[in-house]
């Protein structure tokens, strides 16, 4: 009698021990031609948390390929969600001072905006146009797909119409964190304290969003409480990098539109998003790693008895 296969166990994906980690076989290969007191110090710190994470981060790092990783989901988000955005704002009107100040776009670039967006709505941006732009802009979900199942060390997804539904919530979980982020974000920054709110509703927002989309991509195979360390990670760094993000973003606009035109505002975008995305996926491992790692702290993250009270992770 045939039975499904189970699913994988994610609480000892990729242990960092010694076999499955080749950066710590490096270190132990090297601390071996050390003195013998520098190579037991060296082989100690390593043994420990901190050095257990480093280790296994960047092995980790080298795995799923970071940088190309970041790079491809920042071009994928930036064909994804902006023709969303501009199809949202072909319904809010011909106006797009909204979508532009939100988004810091110039002068130059905000009056190509009017006119994509004039000539949207003369030609109807109708039913098929809608499912035209949500298709192609599932891409970007499985992109993410993609690296999250390579973060933790699930075998490759394949796609299937059963699982559409799950790349349609997370571009809609994107977009309307991205609006409500250039929005509501930039409103709540004006009251007293000054930027404290705008600090803690971009928190929040990144908090969930870094919670929900591996969650409903990996259709449950890692719990919520394996994924919130990288997704507290990912939320902090972005809650401290807003406010610079709000400065230099538009002034980089700025300068992008009058040395290059529009296309230096594409690229502008693009290194931001790439930025993001680099950042979202570092967050991602980390986070992995201190989940899947043996202490007693990683052990408390997933849940199960630590057997052990120390007063730091090991």
């Amino acid at each position: 009698m045939s039975s499904e296969p189970e699913r994988p166990s994610l609480y000892v994906a990729e242990p960092a021990s010694p076999p499955a980690d080749p950066v710590r076989q490096l270190v132990d290969a090297a601390s071996s031609h050390l003195p013998p007191r520098l190579g037991a110090w060296v082989e100690t710190a390593i043994s420990q948390w901190p050095g257990r994470v480093l280790t296994a981060s960047v092995t980790s790092f080298a795995r799923i390929e970071l940088f190309d990783r970041a790079m491809t989901i920042a071009a994928q988000f930036f064909t994804s969600i902006f023709p969303i955005l501009l199809m949202a704002a072909t319904w809010w009107g011909p106006d797009s001072t909204d979508l532009a100040a939100a988004t810091g776009m110039p002068a130059e670039t905000q009056d190509v905006l009017d006119q994509a967006i004039n000539g949207s709505q003369s030609t109807s941006f109708g039913i098929v146009g809608v499912l035209i732009v949500l298709v192609s802009a599932t891409s970007l979900s499985r992109a993410l797909t993609r690296a999250f199942a390579a973060i933790w060390s699930l075998p490759r997804p394949t796609s299937s119409l059963t699982s559409a539904w799950r790349w349609f919530a997370v571009l809609v979980a994107l977009a309307l964190a991205v609006t409500l982020t250039l929005t509501v974000v930039r409103r709540v920054g004006e009251q007293p304290p000054r930027g404290l709110w705008a600090m803690v509703l971009s928190f929040v927002i990144s908090l969930v969003l870094g919670v929900f989309v591996p969650w409903v991509l990996l259709a449950g195979a890692v719990s919520a409480r394996m994924l919130l360390p990288g997704a507290t990670l990912v939320a902090t760094v972005m809650a401290f990098a807003r406010p610079a993000i709000a400065t230099w973003v538009p002034h980089a606009l700025e300068v992008s539109a009058g040395r290059y035109g529009s296309i230096g505002v594409a690229f502008t975008y693009l290194a931001c998003l790439y930025a993001m995305s680099f950042c979202w996926l570092t967050g991602a491992v980390l986070g992995q790693v201190v989940a899947t790692d043996e202490g007693w702290f990683g052990r408390w993250v997933r849940g199960e008895d630590t057997g052990r009270s120390e007063g730091v992770p090991g």
